[in-house]
């Protein structure tokens, strides 16, 4: 008798550790709280066949079988995935295909109506890693912080205030930081200015407690955990409320059958200094909350409504319709809101956008643009192409309105990550792109490219070559001529018996029009 109360004592003690560590919800549409009870099973079938083996397996001269106990507890581990499994292959696309279609509504919206012309002076430039980037810079600059504290890499975009900001905790910077600063907690937070670049440190009267890098109870997730243990948490983010407060935004979510068509059902506002927390239902959030549902989540949902509107088999076979979106987002404000942008094509077709989407990450209302387009891989090779002997990489687009036309702004970044130019490229024809130099300014670079070119006039002058390469911009052949401290761009169709033959050294005579990189009209 003594010796099973010794077990169970231990067995429960296992779990106890189990559940501290892996904290799942107590939820049986959780794909965690199965996965922790197939292992306490399994702790459960070790510790009570210790020392007690007899009476799970028996051995006799000729052989060695499980008793009835033992198969009694494998059929349960048997049995449980194989229940599973039946449960999700009934809620699944195959016979389900209506609900997945209707996770998300789409209605159909004007663009020139929904997006306000852009307003350059609230313009959300700078992307996550730029932002990480100020943000590291603004650390280093605190010194009494720098060792104690590191930046966390959240770096949410909200609107504050009437101001596009990315903000983002510091953290612990390891366990030994924990142990010497939890009585005072993180003393701040870092915001970076998406429009301007400027990034300060704020620091706070009473520091944050319960964050992802604390341990113990302090722990965000146990702490949140321990007060909502049946609910499933999604996606956590970091916001400010109007007074500059800082809060955990953790989504809510349920599945159908166990982890299928997740769905948010609200959000929990946690406070990290008090862990004071309130449980809201998604239409009843707060309206300064700017992210409710994720952008991976709201991403899955429009496949699935591209996918299943005539049903299981045909996006399957027939693919009458079926439609995917492409293959990244970004982010609009507009209306105190953050707003998910992303392109719907075909899945059929590759090459380009049948239109785009844009959702409010607060309440999930979609509209759909039906305007054919270019897809935003190519509109970032094109601009990447008109400036490849600098090695510059895209950001993905922004897509703004501008002059009353859907046109993708990308920032061309060098390998430190600096932004270098600005390029505008025409939604509908990705072969229309002007690039300008950022140092010139957001609103040059638009000028230039509304115009056409920074100049109509060409210029004549004759230059010797330093240097010369070669590259292919949608099948188009192109040559960069160096001379000097100047860079020239020309189209082998302006003279193929000449373009070809040149070689570094020679001197030409040309036409050309001004630009960052001038292009060569005429060659004589």
């Amino acid at each position: 008798m003594k010796e099973k109360v010794i077990k169970i004592v231990i067995n429960i003690l296992l779990i106890l550790l189990l559940f501290y560590f892996k904290l799942p919800a107590l939820n049986l549409s959780d794909p965690n709280f199965w996965s922790f009870i197939f292992l306490c099973l399994v702790i459960s079938l070790i510790i009570w066949n210790i020392s007690n083996s007899q009476e799970y397996v028996i051995i006799t001269k000729k052989s060695v079988k499980p008793s009835k106990k033992m198969l009694y507890l494998l059929s349960i581990v048997f049995i449980i995935p194989v229940l599973i499994l039946i449960i999700n292959l009934f809620c699944s696309p195959l016979f389900q295909s209506s609900a997945y279609y209707k996770r998300i509504t789409v209605a159909d919206g004007d663009f020139t109506k929904d997006v306000l012309p852009v307003d350059f002076n609230q313009l959300a430039l700078l992307d996550k890693d730029s932002s990480n980037k100020l943000g590291d810079k603004v650390m280093g600059q605190m010194t009494d912080l720098v060792s104690q504290y590191e930046v966390s890499e959240l770096y949410t975009q909200i609107n504050y205030n009437n101001e596009i900001v990315r903000v983002t905790p510091l953290e612990y910077a390891n366990i030994i930081k924990y142990f010497t600063n939890r009585k005072q907690g993180v003393v701040g937070y870092i915001t970076v200015n998406s429009v301007t670049g400027e990034s300060q440190l704020s620091r706070l009267d009473k520091g944050m407690k319960y964050m992802p890098s604390a341990i113990f109870f302090e722990n965000l997730e146990r702490q949140l955990r321990i007060q909502y243990p049946t609910t499933i948490f999604g996606d956590i983010n970091f916001e400010l409320d109007d007074d500059g407060n800082p809060y955990w935004i953790v989504e809510t979510i349920k599945y159908a059958g166990v982890g299928l068509r997740k769905e948010v059902t609200g959000v929990i506002i946690f406070d990290p200094i008090t862990a004071s927390s309130t449980k809201y239902k998604s239409q009843d959030v707060p309206k300064w909350v700017d992210h409710v549902y994720s952008s991976e989540l709201v991403m899955k949902q429009l496949d699935n409504w591209g996918m299943y509107k005539n049903g299981f088999f045909n996006s399957i076979f027939g693919q009458k319709d079926v439609t995917r979106t492409t293959s990244g987002y970004n982010y609009l404000a507009m209306n105190d809101d953050i707003y998910m942008y992303t392109g719907i094509t075909s899945v059929s077709n590759d090459a380009s956008n049948i239109g785009f989407v844009l959702t409010n990450l607060r309440t999930k209302e979609t509209h759909f643009y039906n305007v054919a387009g270019a897809m935003e891989t190519a509109a970032m090779a094109s601009a990447e192409g008109q400036v490849q002997q600098m090695k510059y990489t895209s950001t993905f687009p922004l897509l703004i309105n501008l002059n009353n036309k859907p046109t993708y702004l990308v920032s061309l970044k060098d390998n430190a990550g600096l932004v270098k130019m600005y390029a505008f490229i025409d939604y509908v024809d990705y072969q229309k792109v002007v690039v300008t130099d950022a140092a010139d300014g957001i609103e040059k670079a638009a000028e230039n490219y509304l115009g056409g070119n920074i100049s109509t006039e060409l210029k004549e002058t004759e230059i010797t070559i330093s240097d010369i390469s070669t590259g292919n911009i949608n099948g188009t052949t192109y040559y960069y001529l160096k001379s000097k401290e100047d860079i020239y761009k020309v189209s082998l169709t302006v003279n193929e018996q000449i373009l070809p033959f040149l070689k570094v050294g020679d001197k030409i005579k040309i036409e050309y029009q001004p630009d960052t990189i001038n292009e060569i009209i005429k060659i004589k």
